[in-house]
């Protein structure tokens, strides 16, 4: 998969450390959801408080993608991301100084955790500005992959939680991203080919592009579904199974590690075969995944194959995404990832909260899976219908650059 001239067409060093400081950044985003059983224990939270509290970070994060876009734009993504972690280590570590006693104070620190959610915004940027468009699915997929920071989390958060309380874990977390902010200040670079600083307004003239608007869709649905679904399951392999939440952590894991892991897949399937075709693929299996996912299982083993194969689906989307993304909006791809990125959060958070709210209302989180599967059933649905346009107005566009749609 890693071609000679892949590697010789970029800058290696980049390409990693952006992958460390996503990693590392999406494991604190979501580190709500794996702490979520002992923090409901101590301050004795609902269903619905639980799926809101788990999906507050994901919807500051999404917010936060559109400011990371332009600042990457103008700043360049290296300082952007500088400034990002600070704020983050800085956050945690004053929540675990002064401590965490009631709901809205974990509320407030989910919004802080949000700035760690919007390194997408500028991970992406770094890495992609690097390679050209016949590596674009696989750089970005491997960038991307920090998506598997959430399964750390979910894989260690709550045994630590065990052993020293959830709110030293909070403290704890410092740590790591000490040294990925370390590695990414020593070896990350932007590319030299940076466009110039525009104005705002030219930023959000990007909105009057209905491409943007499709990409914001298709990402919201397969981004969301996979960070909504890892926000999630260890409150609900927990309420639903009886699982410990050691327990529960491990099998989250798996499933954010198996859409972690097949998102470089994705990208480089649609660097092959285009991502319109990958995509198509891709939303039928997260609608059949998602749609299974939602009758309950016979035992907890058979429902993690089944998330797992829907996790799949939904992180192999997003690699396909961001191989077309770059494609149609190479000059203003950091905005564009920051908007895309932030839609993608928007259907996180509106996944982990119906969940939540689902199970309040009905006792099931049935109603929740079935919503987030019609959601796929739509992308495929849009995507069908805008096909044929892309192929013709993307390749004129790209005056003769190879594309794969």
């Amino acid at each position: 998969m890693l071609s000679r001239s892949f590697l010789k067409s970029g800058h290696t060093p980049t390409l990693l450390s952006a992958f460390l400081y996503f990693d590392l950044s999406f494991m604190v985003w979501v580190i709500l959801g794996p702490l979520g059983v002992a923090i409901s224990k101590t301050l004795h939270l609902d269903p619905g408080q639980k799926g809101f509290m788990v999906a507050i970070p994901v919807l500051s994060g999404a917010l936060l993608r559109l400011v990371a876009g332009v600042m990457v734009d103008h700043i360049g993504p290296k300082k952007t991301g500088l400034i990002g972690q600070v704020i983050v280590m800085a956050g945690l570590g004053l929540a675990w100084f002064l401590g965490i006693n009631s709901y809205d104070q974990v509320l407030m620190l989910g919004v802080v955790l949000g700035v760690a959610g919007a390194s997408f915004a500028v991970a992406l940027p770094l890495a992609s500005r690097w390679y050209p468009p016949e590596h674009q699915g696989l750089a970005l997929g491997i960038a991307g992959a920090g998506n598997s920071g959430t399964a750390l989390a979910a894989l260690f958060a709550p045994g630590l939680a065990q052993t020293f309380g959830w709110t030293n874990v909070i403290g704890l977390a410092v740590l790591p991203l000490a040294v990925a902010f370390v590695v990414y200040l020593i070896f990350a670079k932007d590319a030299p080919n940076r466009p110039p600083p525009k104005q705002l307004s030219e930023y959000l003239g990007v909105l009057r592009t209905a491409d943007a608007w499709w990409l914001m869709l298709l990402y919201g649905v397969t981004f969301g579904g996979f960070v909504g679904l890892s926000s999630s399951l260890t409150i609900y392999f927990n309420s639903e199974y009886g699982l410990s939440a050691v327990t529960a952590g491990f099998f989250t894991a798996a499933c954010v590690f198996a859409g972690s892991f097949i998102r470089p897949v994705g990208g480089a399937l649609a660097d092959r075969f285009g991502g319109v075709r990958t995509l198509t693929v891709v939303y039928m299996l997260a609608a059949v995944g998602l749609t299974l996912a939602s009758f309950e299982a016979a035992n907890p083993y058979i429902a993690l194959g089944v998330l797992m194969f829907s996790m799949m689906a939904l992180g192999a989307g997003n690699g396909a995404v961001f191989q077309l993304a770059p494609q149609r909006f190479g000059k203003e791809i950091g905005v564009v990832t920051g908007l895309v990125g932030m839609t993608g959060g928007i259907g996180g958070f509106y996944l982990a909260a119906s969940l939540g709210w689902a199970k309040q209302a009905t006792g099931s989180y049935q109603p929740g899976l079935l919503a987030f599967a019609g959601l796929a059933l739509l992308a495929l649905a849009c995507l069908t219908g805008v096909k044929a346009r892309w192929r013709q107005t993307w390749g004129a566009q790209a005056a003769g650059a190879p594309l794969r749609l």
